[in-house]
């Protein structure tokens, strides 16, 4: 059974750094590799919005509200991906959630439970 664990999520102030990561459990190789991967995040009374995106070449894409900000990355071997966040903003406090899409549609996609990230003014 596949399951997404993040890990990294917490109180910061703002200015400081967080890295999220998640690992793809129980997930095989020849699946994470090709799959797209993501970060999302919800805050309170907002809808989910994506914040950054990894192809499985490693091409990325970010929201305009965090370029410069935040990396995203991935690491096969570990079938985990990640998110370093810099400069973090109270506009930023929200649950992350990372997903993952496979190549093959017929398997669906995944996503972690989420973690609270928190930014104090």
């Amino acid at each position: 059974q596949v399951r997404l664990v993040e890990s990294g999520g917490g109180l910061v102030q703002a200015g400081g750094s967080l890295r999220l990561s998640c690992t793809a459990s129980g997930m095989i190789t020849s699946v994470f590799n090709p799959s797209a991967l993501g970060w999302y995040r919800q805050a309170p009374g907002e809808q989910r919005e994506l914040v950054a995106a990894i192809t499985p070449d490693k091409s990325t894409t970010y929201a305009d509200s965090v370029k410069g900000r935040f990396a995203i990355s991935r690491d096969n071997s570990r079938k985990r991906v990640y998110l370093q966040m810099d400069s973090l903003k109270p506009e930023d406090t929200a649950v992350y959630y990372c997903r993952v899409e496979p190549r093959e549609r017929r398997l669906g996609e995944y996503w972690g439970q989420g973690t609270q990230v928190t930014v104090s003014s």
